[in-house]
């Protein structure tokens, strides 16, 4: 049997990181797994702010075993910290551990600590290896990078439509554009999100719930934002009883600057934009949406006067389009979803 290679290992602990997905703001998803001699001894992960970091968790699970990790190596999704907050250094943890090896799977991004946990354990003569699965790494954590650099939330823009590019008849009927399993999709992103927005038209017309109800149990439901210049903040909790709601304008660019900051502060990280399409056109005209994901379903319901993808004045040539970077493609069901960013801060 060929030997397991770094990466087969920071892809293990990428999966231990995923299982806190959505539930660790403000602080990153970060997974750890501890092996000697090819074989896991331990794995870890950071379960929610406050808690022990994924080095730590590892480290405590591995003792609970009985296992001597002295000598061992250590993979980790995120450098590990090298300060005390909540929660001790986690370089003073793996050090006192007695580990050999680190191996990381990208930098803190944050230019106050970024190389600083490298430094510290090459300084206690650790051998560390940085930017195996690097990629994988940096886009679980993409909200977290993008506001622990710009102080705003990551803008994630998504999108349903049929083949034709078409988001809903034109009576405003778009239920369901998509299969369940596109569906699941969406609540994955809605667990990421601190907040969720649509504009007032979508309110009335589809009636959105714009809440994680995949499990039945979460706990971290995001904020609503109702994106209207009419309407009152009575009129929008008429639709959500739990008070859990709040009516914004973002009709310009300083008015969505000072939103994005506004959820920073609240140490929101993701900004989940669900529709409908002139709310996305003002958001990407206004140059705020990082991440797009559009669903595409099998389907054409034509029509000249059907409601288009993304709405907002007509562009006069095809170079005016924009393109994506790092795009991926995924099925879910019947459908395809497209994914890709518009700018990345990290």
């Amino acid at each position: 049997m060929p030997e397991k290679s770094d990466n087969f290992f920071m892809r293990l602990a990428l999966g231990s990181a995923r299982k806190a997905w959505g539930m660790t703001a403000p602080n990153p998803m970060v997974g750890a797994v501890i092996v000697r001699d090819g074989k896991v001894i331990s794995t870890g992960y950071h379960h929610k702010a406050g808690t022990a970091h994924a080095e730590v968790d590892a480290l405590n699970n591995a003792a609970q075993s009985g296992a001597d990790v002295r000598g061992a190596t250590i993979y980790v999704t995120l450098e590990p910290c090298s300060t005390v907050g909540r929660t001790g250094a986690c370089t003073e943890a793996v050090i006192k551990a007695g580990l050999a090896r680190v191996v990381i799977g990208c930098l803190d991004p944050n230019p106050k600590h970024a190389g600083r946990g490298v430094e510290v354990l090459r300084n206690a003569g650790i051998e560390v290896m940085c930017g195996i699965e690097e990629e994988e790494c940096i886009e679980l954590n993409s909200a977290f990078f993008t506001w622990i650099t710009t102080g705003k939330p990551l803008v994630m823009l998504k999108m349903a439509s049929t083949l034709d590019g078409k988001s809903a008849a034109r009576n405003g009927d778009s239920f369901w554009i998509t299969g369940k399993e596109a569906r699941s999709r969406v609540q994955e992103l809605r667990r990421l999100a601190g907040a969720i927005m649509v504009g007032a038209s979508t309110l009335k017309t589809d009636h959105p719930r714009l809440n994680v109800r995949e499990p039945a149990d979460w706990q971290n439901q995001p904020l609503r934002l109702i994106a209207s210049n009419s309407m009152s903040q009575s009129e929008v909790e008429e639709f959500f009883p739990d008070g859990n709601v709040q009516v914004v304008r973002v009709n310009t660019v300083d008015e969505w600057e000072k939103l994005l900051i506004e959820l920073g502060r609240k140490n929101i990280m993701a900004l989940l934009i669900e529709g409908g399409s002139e709310l996305a056109a003002s958001a990407i005209r206004s140059g705020v949406v990082d991440y797009v994901e559009f669903h595409i379903a099998p389907r054409i319901l034509g029509g000249a006067g059907s409601r288009p993808t993304v709405g907002g004045a007509d562009p006069q040539k095809m170079c005016e389009a924009i393109d994506l970077k790092s795009v991926k493609t995924t099925v879910y069901g019947r459908d395809i979803a497209v994914s890709g960013y518009l700018k990345r801060s990290w």
